[in-house]
C-alpha cells in the first residue's frame, strides 16, 4: 500500500447523506491515505462504518479538526491531509468549507479537494499555502495540455471490459466496482480500476480520468487512453470501469461515453429499489430498472448480465427478499454488494 499520508475527511453537515459520497467512499475503501478521522458535528461519537454500512469501521466521527488532531496526537500518527469529503451540488465551494480548509492549513495540513471551485484560484487559500509551505491539490484540475482523441486502439485491448452502470447518481457504482475488482483477483484473475470521478482518484485509481472536468470533444479519447495505458503496462485480464451519473439522470446524464469508446463486454447495472426520483431533482421520477437495461444494452449491443443493489431504505431484514424479487423481475442475477459480497458474480464475469 502507498499512501499519501494519514487524512482527516471533512464532511460537516452531509455524512449521513448523498452529498458526503466522497466521504463514504474514502471510509470504505483507499490506497492513498490513512484515514484517522471524519468531521460531522451532527453524528460526533460515532463511528463511520457503523453510520455508513452499519459495520464499525474504526474511524471515529468527530466534531472539529481540533478534535481529530487530538486523536492523530494519541493513535502516534501525524495528520498530514486534510481532504474535501463533501461533493456540493455543482462542485461549489460553499463558505463552511473554505473557513475549514483555512483552518486546517493554519494547522499544517496539505489540502485535497474534488470541487469544481479550486483551492489554487482562491487567494486567501493559496496565499497562506505558500506561506505554510502546503500543498494545495485541486483533483479536478485536469490538465489539458496533452489531449487524447478517440483513435480506436481500444480493440487493441484484450482485457476483457466491464462497465459498471447505474440507474441514477450517487448510487454506488464506484464502491461497487471496488468490490468487483476486488473480488477479481481474489479469485486468481488480474483486475484493474479504471477511474472516472475524484474520488477513485482519492481512493488511489491508478488509471482513470475525471470525467466531468474534461472538454466533451476529449472525453472518449481520454477514456480510451486510460483503459489501453492499462492494459498496455499490466495486460490485466479485466478492466472494470467506473460509471458516472446515469443514461437518464436529468442533471446527471452519464455513461454514454463509457459504453461507446469503453466498449465494454458486459455491463453490471446498480440501482436502488426504493429510490423513486432521481438524485437532486424531486418531482422527476425515476425510470423503470428494466427500462433503463433495455437502453444501456441497445446502445452498447452487448449485456447488462448482472443487477447490484443499493439498499438505501430497505430495511436490513427485507433485503434478501427484495433481491429474489428484482431477479424475478429482471431475469437477472441481483446481489447486494455490501451485504452479499460480489463473488457471486465471478462465473459470470468469466463467461464474457
Amino acid at each position: 500500500m502507498s499512501l499519501d499520508g494519514n487524512a482527516v475527511v471533512y464532511c460537516e453537515g452531509a455524512f449521513a447523506s448523498t452529498y458526503g459520497k466522497t466521504a463514504h467512499g474514502l471510509v470504505r475503501f483507499t490506497d492513498r491515505y490513512d484515514i484517522l478521522a471524519v468531521v460531522d458535528s451532527t453524528l460526533a461519537g460515532q463511528d463511520a462504518g457503523s453510520v455508513l454500512d452499519r459495520k464499525a469501521s474504526g474511524i471515529p466521527i468527530v466534531a472539529s479538526l481540533p478534535e481529530a488532531l487530538k486523536i492523530a496526537g494519541q493513535s502516534s500518527k501525524k495528520l498530514t491531509h486534510f481532504v474535501v469529503g463533501i461533493a456540493t451540488d455543482g462542485g461549489v465551494m460553499d463558505s463552511h468549507v473554505a473557513e475549514a480548509v483555512l483552518e486546517a492549513l493554519g494547522k499544517g495540513l496539505n489540502i485535497d479537494s474534488g470541487l469544481h471551485d479550486f483551492l489554487c484560484d482562491i487567494p486567501e487559500i493559496s496565499e497562506l499555502a505558500l506561506e505554510k509551505g502546503l500543498v494545495l491539490r485541486d483533483i479536478r484540475k485536469v490538465d489539458m495540455q496533452k489531449k487524447h482523441a478517440f483513435t480506436g486502439k481500444i480493440e487493441d485491448v484484450t482485457s476483457k471490459r466491464i462497465a459498471m452502470m447505474g440507474t441514477d447518481s450517487a448510487i454506488g457504482k464506484r464502491t461497487t466496482s471496488w468490490l468487483l475488482v476486488q473480488a477479481i483477483r481474489r479469485a486468481g484473475f488480474s483486475a484493474e480500476m479504471i477511474g472516472t470521478g475524484q474520488t477513485a482518484w482519492m481512493q488511489g485509481a491508478k488509471y482513470g480520468i475525471i470525467l466531468d472536468s474534461l472538454l466533451n470533444d476529449f472525453i472518449s479519447g481520454e477514456l480510451e487512453h486510460a483503459i489501453w495505458s492499462a492494459w498496455k503496462n499490466l495486460n490485466m485480464d479485466f478492466a472494470v470501469i467506473e460509471g458516472q451519473g446515469s443514461l437518464m439522470n436529468p442533471g446527471y446524464p452519464g455513461g454514454f461515453e463509457i459504453l461507446a469508446a469503453g466498449r465494454p463486454h458486459g455491463i453490471i447495472m446498480q440501482h436502488a429499489p426504493f429510490r423513486m426520483e432521481y438524485d437532486g431533482f424531486p418531482g422527476y421520477a425515476m425510470d423503470s430498472l428494466n427500462d433503463q437495461i433495455h437502453i444501456a444494452e441497445f446502445l452498447s449491443k452487448k449485456p447488462v448480465f448482472a443487477v447490484t443493489v443499493n439498499h438505501e431504505g430497505i430495511p436490513p431484514e427485507d433485503i434478501d427478499q427484495v433481491c429474489r424479487d428484482l431477479e424475478k423481475k429482471c431475469k437477472r442475477k441481483v446481489v447486494d454488494p455490501l451485504v452479499h459480497g460480489v463473488d457471486k458474480l465471478i462465473s459470470l464475469v468469466q463467461e464474457l
